[in-house]
């Protein structure tokens, strides 16, 4: 029996629609994995001084045969085949600086399960603070009930007090851009 998963993707370096495109083609080519639905898109101000570009944030619920440790492996994968080196993330966050990233790869909730691992926490330990997360979730699972707090996913996101913007993009600012024709000489 497939589990139900829900990953948060995020990026802020580069092209972040392009990263975020590749990430969802990559989870979806994962072996015994799919994508059921994905969430809108949304724009959302970078948390922390140090971060100055906006990032790119959305859902997507899958299902999948991997067990949620298994599934962390193969997220992390991913986030490395597109340049994402955690090790050097930690060294400038533990010296306050930019915290930006490719790509990010978060698993939100995992069945209903809830679990504390040196590797692993679920669900995800600050998804409740983060209105770029429970947007996005929301609409695809607004009566989902966190297993640990036991308020739905829609109850969180009305009582949340934060002051960062998220904002839904434009289905046109998200459409591919046109390749430029090759001019013959």
């Amino acid at each position: 029996m497939p589990h139900r998963a829900f990953i948060g993707i995020g990026t802020n370096l580069g092209d972040r629609l392009a990263n975020y495109r590749e990430a969802l083609k990559r989870i979806d080519s994962l072996p015994h994995t799919r994508i059921v639905r994905q969430s809108s898109i949304y724009e959302t101000d970078p948390v922390g001084e140090d971060v100055k570009r906006p990032f790119l944030n959305g859902v997507v619920e899958i299902e999948t045969e991997f067990d949620a440790l298994t599934l962390l492996r193969r997220l992390m994968a991913i986030e490395r085949a597109m340049g994402r080196d955690r090790m050097r993330e930690r060294k400038r966050a533990r010296r306050g600086q930019d915290r930006s990233r490719v790509i990010d790869l978060d698993i939100l909730f995992f069945n209903r399960e809830t679990l504390e691992s040196a590797k692993l926490t679920l669900p995800h330990p600050r998804l409740h603070e983060r209105r770029f997360v429970l947007m996005p979730l929301s609409e695809l699972a607004p009566a989902f009930i966190h297993p640990k707090l036991g308020v739905s996913v829609s109850e969180l996101l009305a009582g949340l007090s934060s002051p960062h913007r998220v904002r839904l993009m434009r289905a046109d600012t998200l459409e591919a851009k046109p390749r430029r024709q090759e001019v013959a000489n």
